[in-house]
């Protein structure tokens, strides 16, 4: 292949990774509804390490251990912002 197919190969996966992410978002949201009807953080610390260690454990390269941490370390941060926002809207 080209670099041209590669560059369209890539474009592909990223809107593929959009729609994945935004997915899982919806998903944290609605975690969210739920953790505040029952009077819970949103934040949990438990249920993360459980995520991280799910994703690390699957992985199979070429990113390492410790990118894939990164990166879903990012994701989580942008969904609880994401849950934080649409519990506070759901209250106004």
């Amino acid at each position: 292949m080209t670099m041209d197919d590669w560059r369209r190969r890539i474009d592909e996966i990223d809107l593929q990774l959009v729609k994945l992410f935004n997915q899982r978002t919806q998903c944290a949201i609605e975690i969210g509804f739920i953790k505040k009807r029952l009077g819970l953080e949103i934040y949990s610390p438990k249920r993360e390490a459980q995520v991280y260690a799910n994703v690390t454990g699957a992985n199979t390269g070429p990113l390492d251990t410790e990118a894939i941490r990164r990166l879903f370390e990012r994701v989580i941060d942008e969904a609880r912002r994401i849950e934080r926002i649409k519990a506070t809207e759901e209250t106004e």
